[in-house]
């Protein structure tokens, strides 16, 4: 839990963090306690507002961005009745390949079932088991006392926006992944009757639509009191992280990119259509911004491809070293002593399977061509180098998707306030990397950007004019030969392994 202080026009004040845990479990189960999501939030909030950054009547709203593609039931009082269900989950896929499949199969999916949804969502439940849908789905299936019991499912986001106004909602951005909403008017989505029919799950338990920028409601007095925030602040309805990151990243005219890494990792831009890439697991989404679109894709380890370094392979027993933030720096300094491309040292970053440009859960990570002479060095720099191809992978298929290059990148994310990460980017990427200044802070901008707006302090067109960019790192033409090579190796690496990482991890 992340909360910050941000002004009407971005300005990040201050902002501090709680831990919370998460629980993996056998047959790619993964969970986080709702209670201590809540828990962390207030003892946060309360610490971030004690600090006396602002005047306490000075701040106007709360706008909450989370985790997206999470499930949480809740019953008629709120009570969440089991743990959430996040996005890394797919306990769920055997249910959602059940319910689409039929008798002419195109990559899984019924061939009536692929046009029907594609036609009036953009997408269909992927297959990895990973989607809210198949996550309700799988405690339907099995945990059916529970779904019966079942109020509400709803988003992490919608969740904490439920615990701090007692009201139910979400938006369309949110709810997208579900994939029961008819987004075909881009200014009247709705739920399809139909496809939540075909899915076999009941539409009053889903939350009722309303736009990111609209007000939720008041905060409750008894949260009020407990962080010490006026009983009066409004809660939007916002978004989850990626709609928000989009907007936060400063890139929301139609074609300008950003990149974000973090845990996870994604490249994407607003664009003024529908469109669908199904080989490739893109397609074009409701935005929180109200009447736009944005390329939805996802990375599905980045950040935590170090996090795993650091934690399991180099620090497990160090109490000093073993999650610790700095050692992010270390990894930096060690990294800039390596040469590029790591003596031939290349990095898989796909340690929980892969969403984007491949939907593939059962792909895994691995370090190829180790040598005696390995260094720990070339190791480091190894996993920075391959998050970025895997991110220049996915930079190919959404410039086929716009048809059109980009000219420079925005970057944000934890992972961009590493320069040598932002300059390994622009050399594999052969793109301008633009920095945004606090780029950690991008999620909780785009949040408060949505709130302005709301509050009607700024428009969405205001934005690219509110963001400051620290750095440009442009490509290094002596490293395009070997970048190209490489690349190209990773790529092959995925084609020729695909099959035996599916012959062990199905």
């Amino acid at each position: 839990m992340k909360p910050a202080i941000v002004s009407t026009h971005g300005e990040v004040l201050g902002w501090t963090y709680e831990k919370t845990p998460l629980y993996l479990h056998p047959g790619g189960g993964a969970e986080q306690d709702p209670d201590q999501w809540w828990q962390a939030f207030l003892t946060a909030a309360k610490n971030l507002i004690d600090q006396d950054l602002v005047p306490v009547e000075k701040i106007v709203a709360v706008c909450n961005t989370g985790q997206w593609s999470g499930t949480v039931a809740v019953d008629e009082m709120g009570q969440h009745l089991m743990n959430a269900v996040i996005w890394m989950d797919s306990r769920g896929e055997p249910y959602i390949r059940k319910k689409l499949q039929g008798l002419i199969n195109i990559q899984g999916y019924s061939l009536f079932n692929l046009l029907r949804w594609l036609r009036k969502t953009a997408g269909i439940p992927t297959k990895s088991g990973k989607d809210p849908i198949a996550h309700i789905l799988y405690i339907q299936n099995e945990h059916p006392d529970i779904y019966d019991q079942t109020h509400m499912f709803l988003e992490p986001t919608d969740y904490i926006n439920f615990r701090l106004t007692g009201e139910y909602a979400s938006s369309p951005s949110s709810m997208m992944l579900h994939w029961v909403t008819n987004i075909r008017d881009i200014n009247n989505i709705r739920y399809d009757d139909d496809l939540i029919k075909r899915l076999g799950i009941h539409k009053d338990k889903l939350p009722p639509l309303k736009q990111s920028i609209d007000v939720l409601g008041t905060i409750q007095s008894e949260v009020a009191s407990s962080i010490g925030l006026q009983k009066d602040v409004k809660v939007f309805v916002s978004t989850s992280d990626i709609p928000s990151a989009v907007i936060g990243s400063g890139a929301v005219r139609d074609f300008e990119g950003h990149v974000y890494i973090g845990t996870s990792s994604w490249l994407t831009c607003h664009v003024p259509y529908k469109k669908t890439d199904i080989d490739c697991n893109i397609a074009s989404l409701p935005s929180a911004i109200p009447g736009r679109y944005f390329i939805a894709n996802e990375q599905e380890t980045a950040g935590a491809c170090l996090t795993y370094l650091r934690d399991q392979v180099f620090y497990p027993d160090d109490e000093t070293k073993c999650g610790n933030q700095a050692v992010y720096q270390e990894f930096d300094r060690i990294a800039e002593e390596a040469p590029a491309g790591s003596n031939n040292i290349i990095f898989t970053p796909w340690l929980y399977g892969e969403r984007t440009p491949v939907e593939d859960h059962t792909l895994r990570g691995a370090f190829f061509n180790l040598s005696l002479d390995s260094e720990k060095r070339h190791l480091i720099r190894a996993v920075f180098e391959g998050v970025a191809y895997n991110s220049r992978w996915v930079l190919n298929a959404i410039e086929k998707f716009i048809k059109r290059p980009f000219d420079k990148l925005n970057i944000i994310g934890g992972g961009a306030q590493s320069d040598i990460w932002c300059q390994i980017y622009a050399d594999i990427l052969n793109r301008n990397i633009h920095q945004v200044h606090d780029p950690l802070q991008s999620n909780a901008r785009g949040a408060a950007f949505i709130a302005s707006v709301g509050l009607g302090h700024i428009t969405f067109e205001d934005i690219p004019n509110l963001i400051r960019i620290s750095k440009v790192y442009k490509p290094n033409p002596e490293h395009r030969t070997l970048y190209d090579s490489l690349f190209e190796e990773y790529i092959g690496l995925y084609k020729k392994n695909k099959a035996f990482y599916q012959r062990l991890n199905a």
